[in-house]
């Protein structure tokens, strides 16, 4: 028996990635939709943003076109990204700290999709779903793809140890959360209705 026999091999490099269908969701839902199409009808936003392909990004702030529904959702998403942040740091001392969040509404229809990309100088980000859309095919949706930020994998005749992309369909009331360095792009939109997400960011500061 080779001595090497006991050297142990391990799989290093982890993401963390959260996510959570939030109940009664519907009446806040309802606002949100009435209220991001409203203000798109109003409001040029950024149609051409560092993702969009089409589709309609609001400007980034605090939703604060969507009133009290919007305050419920970036406290939800404020909830979600501080139990995602006490998983991942139990049992290590950390130094007090803030968040620093942003948000915005997207509205993609029928041909619209996001480029894959970084939210870069975060530390998490996030999707809220409003509004799936009534795609096409209600098994997968308007999927959200999520991938391995490990890219100088494909120049290695190695096989992958964990899968390199996940796909998320999307459903009212669901938030994922991921840090923000993992790249994702969202699918061209076929739909009988416009697919309507928030997108947000949480940045620790002080940062990094």
């Amino acid at each position: 028996m080779s001595e090497l026999a006991n050297a142990e091999i391990v799989n290093l490099f982890a993401s963390p990635f959260i996510s959570y269908r939030w109940p009664d969701s519907d009446e806040i839902n309802k606002e949100l939709r009435q209220r991001v199409l409203a203000h798109e009808r109003e409001n040029p936003g950024r149609s051409q943003s560092k993702s969009n392909v089409g589709g309609w990004h609001s400007q980034t702030g605090q939703l604060e076109f969507s009133a009290a529904a919007g305050k419920t959702l970036l406290r939800r998403a404020t909830e979600l990204a501080n139990e995602a942040t006490r998983q991942v740091l139990t049992g290590r001392q950390v130094p007090p700290f803030s968040w620093r969040l942003e948000a915005w509404a997207n509205v993609n229809r029928p041909g619209d999709f996001n480029r894959s990309h970084v939210h870069g100088l975060s530390t998490w980000s996030g999707t809220y779903y409003v509004d799936p859309g009534e795609p096409e095919d209600p098994e997968s949706g308007t999927a959200l793809e999520i991938t391995d930020p490990c890219q100088a994998l494909a120049t290695t005749f190695l096989p992958a140890f964990l899968p390199q992309d996940i796909f998320i369909r999307p459903e009212p009331g669901l938030m994922v959360l991921f840090p923000s360095y993992m790249p994702h792009m969202v699918f061209p939109h076929r739909g009988k209705r416009p697919r309507i997400s928030i997108a947000f960011n949480f940045r620790k500061e002080p940062f990094p």
